[in-house]
């Protein structure tokens, strides 16, 4: 009897111990995930208001919605893989399909104007387009930045435009998106940490500012899923 009781509590004990293990475990993941999270809103902020600063420079957004100008802050040709701190990949071709179409491969023009729950303006949808990109410990001088993260900005026309030409800037007051630009901000992280958000931003002229040279004014922000 003294020992069907002893292997009892052992059993009990045993099972004890597995459960405080298992909730310990996903305690420390869900921490870790937030973590992740965080990080990677505050590498895809730093990237964005980098690419403010470049952009803010600008005469107009034509030169980046086509694709002639970008950010100085880049790490190489628009495209390619990218390895990062924890030795598993990116591809920049790829994150930009998967924004333009929700697919790695390359977009076709159905696919860009196919009418979506993420872009349903048809032809105004926006042709995503690197700007920005490159290690967020990059973008300061060495050491002032201790990140893992490696992040990107593409650029896209504002979808409420009609002109049915995303590569191109609305003319007019009569177009409702004209003077408006689309940055969309992704931080990837180890063991598969991403985050994206969006930022909807327009132009301000000189006189608007009281000052030599135009600036950028943001509309509004969201997390992208």
């Amino acid at each position: 009897m003294a020992l069907l009781v002893a292997m009892m509590a052992m059993l009990l004990m045993t099972a004890l111990g597995a459960a405080l293990v298992l909730t310990t475990s996903s305690e420390a993941i869900i921490a870790g995930n937030f973590r992740n999270s965080i990080e990677g809103l505050y590498a895809a902020e730093a990237v964005l208001e980098r690419s403010l600063d470049d952009l803010q420079t600008l005469p107009g957004w034509n030169p980046v919605l086509d694709g002639l100008l970008q950010s100085a802050f880049v790490d190489g040709a628009p495209g390619g893989s990218r390895t990062l701190s924890d030795g598993s990949a990116i591809d920049l071709g790829q994150a930009i399909n998967m924004a333009n179409c929700r697919k790695i491969t390359a977009c076709s023009t159905t696919d860009l104007d196919a009418v979506t729950a993420d872009r349903p303006w048809g032809a105004n949808n926006p042709r995503w387009r690197l700007y920005a990109y490159g290690r967020l410990s990059d973008m300061m001088p060495a050491g002032a930045i201790n990140s893992p993260y490696y992040v990107m900005v593409m650029v896209g026309d504002d979808a409420s435009e009609n002109d049915d030409n995303p590569l191109l800037d609305g003319i007019g007051p009569g177009n409702p998106g004209a003077g408006i630009l689309v940055l969309r901000a992704e931080a990837f992280g180890p063991r598969g940490a991403h985050t994206a958000i969006e930022l909807t931003v327009a132009r301000i002229d000189a006189a608007e500012l009281e000052s030599a040279r135009a600036g950028v004014r943001v509309l509004s922000w969201r997390a992208v899923r």
